[in-house]
């Protein structure tokens, strides 16, 4: 029986104590903190998703303009070729948007679809609005819907046994190939 002194405290064996190895590789990724903490959601004292547009293309993720809205990879994407939809419009909620202002994402949604179909062979998609953060969304003052593409092969055991993701495609050049592919005339 533990002492008085030994209550509340418990016995560090070496597989619990900090820098013990154990059954996990950790890959760092300090570059995330930001994003974590919410700093990326403004960027010298703006939105992203209201800068992104006005920066250069070699810099910008933006893949396609329409009037009213524009798509633009993720920059922590899940899978490649994970799109945000964005109206060009700072407004944080879908119920505050204009009818024309839906049109035009509900169209942008199919264009990303159909785009990335024809230069991936994307099988399924994930299609998603997340208002608030309690309901996920990362940046919350800008509304997006994502788009993320998915494969039966994209589940695999890299992300459930070494809480890995491995993306086979940088985001240039998925930037360029949905550059390239997007049709024009509608927002390309």
């Amino acid at each position: 029986m533990a002492s008085s002194a030994d209550e509340g405290f418990q016995t560090l064996d070496a597989a619990t104590l900090p820098g013990v190895p154990d059954a996990f590789q950790r890959l760092w990724t300090p570059h995330r903190i930001a994003y974590i903490q919410g700093e990326t959601a403004l960027m010298n004292g703006g939105c992203v998703f209201c800068i992104a547009p006005d920066m250069n293309e070699d810099e910008s993720l933006v893949v396609a303009r329409g009037s009213l809205v524009y798509a633009v990879l993720n920059l922590y994407p899940y899978n490649a070729g994970h799109l945000l939809i964005c109206p060009f419009r700072h407004v944080a909620n879908y119920d505050e948007i204009t009818p024309e202002e839906i049109a035009e994402m509900g169209e942008f949604v199919q264009i990303a679809m159909k785009t990335l179909r024809a230069v991936s062979g994307a099988h399924g998609f994930n299609l998603g609005v997340n208002q608030g953060s309690v309901a996920g969304a990362g940046i919350e003052a800008h509304l997006h819907q994502h788009v993320v593409p998915r494969w039966s092969q994209d589940s695999n055991f890299f992300p459930i046994v070494a809480r890995t993701k491995a993306m086979p495609q940088l985001l240039g050049d998925m930037r360029r190939i949905l550059r390239d592919s997007w049709p024009t005339g509608s927002g390309g």
